[in-house]
């Protein structure tokens, strides 16, 4: 599922891409036979963009045995992985656990690209510092991809500002530093977990139509897909005063404990109330 953001990349690049089905509005979970029939129906060989963890925007990522399961079917299609690793940490609070799903491929011996941002678990929005990574099957394979790197490199912003990278260097070069960015990313995510136990908690304590709401749950990461429609999120925003997007989403990272009932009262108005 690609977000905005994505598409606006490859139309600048004259990429042709399509998209596989991943959102299932009916359960506001994943639509994993739809991933793998459209990935399997994609051209031998095709690149497969992938969230890594914590996917943006709907908070639903694969379950391990799902993730062998893609793994499979890109192995037999040839296909390429190049995963979008924007926000690791951010899931589970681990960034070996939240890498698993990247790890699982490498292991399998297949060549994989990845996207690492450090904008967000390293707080350097204005920095907008990442890297680029290639697990290639061989020395050669990797000396022709590096020069073609390098290539494109040289005229989009031939020497990159450092600043950023030195202070990722730092961070992870020293144990002592290393280890408190890993405990503080540990408790941001245990917060938002909380917060998501107490916006479900209110959302089933207060709705008496016995709507399942465990999808809250069941979605990982900074953000949430409410199930809500377009003119009920516009209830949300015109009636409540709860910022969003039309698609139904919103940033548990923005939310706080004592308003989770608020919000759940928003939501049921707006759910039951709005077609």
């Amino acid at each position: 599922m690609l977000t905005g953001n994505h598409k606006n990349i490859f139309n600048d690049a004259r990429v042709p891409w399509s998209e596989y089905r991943y959102y299932d509005p009916k359960t506001v979970g994943l639509d994993f036979e739809g991933m793998i029939a459209d990935i399997q129906a994609a051209p031998e060989g095709s690149f497969v963009l992938l969230h890594g963890c914590a996917h943006n925007p709907t908070g639903i990522d694969p379950t391990p045995e799902q993730w062998e399961k893609l793994a499979d079917v890109i192995e037999e299609k040839k296909h390429m992985p190049f995963f979008d690793v924007a926000y690791q940490g951010f899931a589970s609070g681990s960034l070996d656990e939240d890498a698993s799903s990247v790890r699982l491929f490498v292991k399998r011996g297949l060549e994989v690209f990845v996207a690492q941002s450090y904008s967000k678990n390293l707080g350097l929005y204005a920095e907008r510092i990442g890297a680029i990574n290639v697990i290639c099957s061989a020395p050669e394979v990797a000396d022709r991809v590096k020069s073609q790197l390098k290539r494109l490199a040289r005229p989009m912003y031939s020497n990159p500002p450092i600043h950023g990278a030195k202070i990722v260097a730092n961070v992870v070069g020293d144990p002592t530093m290393f280890g408190e960015w890993k405990e503080e990313m540990e408790q941001m995510a245990g917060r938002i977990k909380n917060v998501r136990q107490k916006l479900y908690d209110s959302l089933t304590e207060k709705d008496q139509s016995g709507k399942d709401w465990s999808f809250i749950l069941s979605q990982i990461g900074m953000f949430s897909f409410t199930g809500l429609n377009r003119p009920q999120s516009d209830n949300m925003t015109d009636k409540w005063h709860i910022y969003m997007t039309k698609d139904g989403r919103i940033s548990l990272a923005g939310l706080n404990l004592a308003k989770c009932e608020y919000l759940a009262d928003a939501i049921i108005d707006s759910f039951h109330n709005v077609n």
